[in-house]
């Protein structure tokens, strides 16, 4: 068998490097370039392969290794500009096909198909839509090609009836009253950024069925053939869901089967990542591989007993190319996720490979596979899910001990005549392992895969989740059995024999009782915030080196590497200084008031749906990525769903050392077995962190006794920091809140640079005498992008420009950071091309 390694390797890994690189570096563009200049790129990429090529044939001729060195290093530079231009050609693609601003809002009538298994939730359905046909006020309108829509039930008297969303299936042809707007997300630091992932599934707008009464009725018009996978895929789905009555369990045989996470609920969620065993529940390499591997073994075993078939084909080819064909339905069943996708490449390159002679290197093999993956998908390289997924095969792969084989003894023709001796001497014949012997070997390199995986994957999971599990070793060594030897084969075999998929939920459901033991082990899990570049850098040379076959006293070297991403540098203010971030959290409030030693969170955002809050999908990641390990004081203004909805999260999931609130009683939050010691909020309130200044200004006492609305009871905190310097937290004060502060208050007390727009912009707040006493250099509104409400309303917009105050709002300019009169926007820091056009008001807001 020929072989591929050293210089031929290089000569094969150096051309894929280079296509990584060029697109890395188109990835990291905040701005396409122009197709002109794309153009000229992608032509001289073009031509500079060309000319290697030429090189290539003629480099005998050439003196020297000058001739090959420059024809390789075109080739890598022709590559490198290829997958650049062909990346940002296929993004303007994309970009072209958003939705027209003038169609955001408008009621429009369209036909189409469903692309994909819907997602279906307790507050509704979220599912793809292919656009056939589009009309607004009877004139069609061009739309773009894909849709991500939600069919939610009715919550309020302006929303559209409960329609029988449950009939949704993919392939299905509707006709569909709809709202669209342009796809806009929450950006904070370090946060998820769904905005890519609309981007990389060629979506062109998010929208909302509007089935009102009186208007145009959502129509099924056919039951097409399209999107057959996604079709099965559903059907698989409902009959896991019919055959096993706990509605969890079942949804993690659906992520099992057919790829579907989104039934998964939050809990559990939280309880796979503590325990390290999120990546089971997904599709991984490791289910692929073992269905590839039992395909194999199956059709291998069949084609033995068919004469003809051997005789046309050797059983050994007919299981390997059947166990790739049915490992690959397998993982389009599954989702077709970045692990499948590696997998299924890998193993098609292992499969042609072997037919044709070559023995690859396998890092090669799994090169190859990292740029197969690219070129159908590019933006696959910024999913947490690719790194991980390679690195896990990777490491494993460089662990690898070296053996070595000693050489065999001569023979009679290797030797003298007169030194051969006259017989062969009897050599008995290898004695194959025993059960034992083979078992034993299989525990110690599933022990060893497991050390390599949790040791080396550890720096890669702080890195992307600012957590690290450390049970996850306890648990995978035996999940990973359990749920790839186990589970996941009952669960498939469900699909042609039902009833034994209660016999896997029985298996999962005992699993989940362990997992939950483990969870609640002390310091189970550990958190870390957000290391700079440099002890990223560090802490992968470390783990790298780790898991090398080294020895020992060059291994021990890894953990100083290490340390730099386990236990990061926090970014602290100095002794006098405050920083302040107001979150992106939609329509809602979450600002976090950090000193030198204590933290603050005024309000924890909206309760999003009936199973997420902004605690849980904001404030949480946000903490951890900031390295926040407590809140020594939550603040909440009033009881206002979008100011408290996230508050139970964080009580559950930090320690809190007080709540400081408006809140009645009675209010859940503080009736709670277990809530911290709460505090009422009213004027003349004050305390001092570090030289920063806290001064409660509103409710009075008088108002607390009088029982206001909640709004009116909001709690209004000023902070002042060592260089006088301050900023004023207003909840959802109105105008009348505001009046009797200004009675009540010297002028001087109002003041302040900063202001967090009372009640988002709302017409009923912001009146020209508070923001004449406050006179606040930069005015902060969180809302959210086209706000129901209309916040912030045009003429409260036209009072702070006509006072030259710079108002930024959340919905452009994504979390806002302040500290010492220095100010910047996440959409500005983190900008990308996919981010849309809502951006480009940044520069004008923050510099007027």
């Amino acid at each position: 068998m020929a072989d591929t390694g050293g210089l031929g390797g290089w000569r094969i890994a150096l051309p894929g490097l280079a296509w990584l690189g060029g697109l890395a570096l188109q990835l990291q563009q905040p701005a396409l370039w122009p197709p002109a200049c794309n153009r000229a790129l992608l032509a001289a990429a073009l031509l500079a392969m060309v000319i290697a090529a030429a090189l290539g044939l003629r480099c005998r001729r050439w003196a020297g290794r000058l001739g090959p060195a420059l024809a390789w290093g075109l080739l890598c530079a022709g590559l490198a500009g290829v997958g650049f231009a062909s990346t940002a050609w296929r993004a303007a693609d994309r970009l072209a096909d958003r939705l027209e601003p003038a169609l955001e809002g408008v009621d429009l009538t369209v036909t189409g198909v469903v692309a994909a298994m819907p997602d279906q939730g307790p507050a509704g359905t979220r599912f793809t839509f292919a656009v056939e046909h589009a009309e607004a006020r009877g004139q069609p309108v061009r739309l773009p090609r894909r849709l991500t829509l939600g069919w939610w039930g009715g919550a309020d008297e302006t929303a559209w009836l409960d329609e029988p969303r449950a009939e949704l299936q993919a392939g299905q042809r509707w006709r569909l009253p709809l709202r669209l707007k342009a796809l806009h997300g929450a950006m904070n630091p370090e946060g998820f950024d769904v905005e890519l992932w609309w981007f990389e599934q060629g979506l062109g707008a998010n929208g909302s069925v509007r089935v009102l009464r009186g208007g145009a009725p959502a129509q099924l018009l056919a039951e097409t053939g399209a999107y057959p996978v996604e079709r099965l895929r559903g059907r698989l789905r409902e009959a896991i869901r019919r055959q096993v009555g706990d509605a969890r369990v079942a949804a993690v045989l659906a992520a099992l089967v057919v790829g579907d996470q989104a039934g998964i609920e939050r809990a559990d969620w939280e309880l796979f990542r503590s325990t390290g065993i999120a990546h089971l529940v997904s599709i991984s390499g490791v289910h692929v591989t073992m269905f590839a591997w039992l395909a194999a073994a199956v059709i291998g075993a069949l084609w033995r007993r068919w004469p003809r078939a051997m005789l046309a084909l050797p059983a050994v080819q007919a299981a390997r190319w059947g166990g790739l064909a049915l490992a690959a339905a397998y993982a389009l069943l599954a989702g077709w996720g970045v692990p499948a996708q590696r997998t299924a490449v890998m193993l098609a390159a292992t499969a042609v490979l072997r037919g044709a002679g070559l023995r690859w290197p396998w890092l090669l093999v799994l090169l190859i596979a990292a740029v197969v993956v690219t070129v159908v998908d590019p933006w696959a390289l910024l999913q947490a899910g690719f790194w991980l997924s390679f690195a896990a095969v990777a490491l494993l792969m460089v662990s690898e001990p070296v053996t070595r084989t000693r050489p065999a003894p001569p023979t009679s023709r290797d030797m003298p005549p007169d030194k051969a001796p006259d017989k062969a001497p009897d050599k008995a014949p290898d004695k194959a392992p025993d059960w034992r012997t083979r078992v034993a070997g299989a525990a110690t390199g599933h022990l060893r895969a497991q050390v390599v995986a949790t040791l080396g994957l550890a720096p890669l999971s702080l890195v992307f989740f600012q957590q690290l599990s450390l049970v996850g070793f306890v648990a995978n060594l035996v999940a990973i059995p359990l749920v790839t030897l186990l589970i996941t084969p009952l669960a498939l075999l469900g699909a042609l024999v039902p009833p034994l998929w209660s016999l896997a939920a029985a298996v999962v459901q005992a699993g989940v009782g362990g997992l939950a033991w483990l969870a609640g082990w002390p310091l189970a899990v550990w958190t870390a915030g957000a290391a700079p570049a440099w002890a990223v850098a560090s802490g992968l040379a470390g783990a790298v080196l780790g898991v090398l076959p080294l020895p020992w006293r060059l291994r021990v070297l890894a953990l100083p590497l290490v340390l730099p991403l386990l236990w990061p540098a926090p970014d602290r203010p100095p002794p006098g200084s405050v920083q302040v971030l107001a979150a992106d959290v939609g329509q809602g409030t979450a600002v976090l008031v950090r000193t030198h030693a204590h933290l603050l969170v005024y309000d924890t955002g909206p309760q999003i749906s009936r199973d997420s809050d902004a605690g849980q999908r904001v404030l949480l990641p946000l903490l951890r990525a900031r390295g926040e390990r407590r809140i020594d004081r939550l603040m909440l203004s009033h009881r206002d769903t979008d100011h408290v909805g996230g508050a139970a999260t964080l009580l559950a999931a930090l320690p809190v050392g007080e709540v400081w609130s408006s809140l009645a009683d009675d209010h859940p939050l503080r009736t709670a077995p277990g809530a911290p010691a709460h505090t009422r909020c009213q004027a003349g309130q004050h305390w001092q962190w570090e030289s920063v200044h806290f001064a409660v200004l509103h409710p009075t006492p008088e108002a607390h006794a009088a029982g206001l609305r909640p709004n009116a009871l909001s709690c209004v905190l000023r902070i002042t920091d060592a260089a006088g310097r301050r900023v004023l937290l207003t909840g959802d004060i109105e105008a009348q809140q505001e009046a009797a502060m200004l009675q009540r208050l010297a002028p001087d007390e109002l003041a302040a640079q900063v202001l967090l727009v009372p009640h988002h912009g709302s017409r009923t707040s912001s009146s020209a005498a508070f923001l004449d006493a406050v006179a606040p250099q930069v005015a902060v509104v969180q809302a959210g992008y086209r706000s129901r409400f209309g916040h912030p309303a045009p003429d409260v917009v036209a009072r702070y420009d006509d006072r030259r105050i710079v108002l930024v709002r959340t919905d452009r300019c994504g979390a806002w950071w302040w500290q010492d009169g220095a100010a910047r926007c996440t959409r500005d820091v983190r900008r990308r091309y996919w981010h849309g056009p809502v951006a480009d008001a940044l520069a004008e807001t923050l510099v007027r």
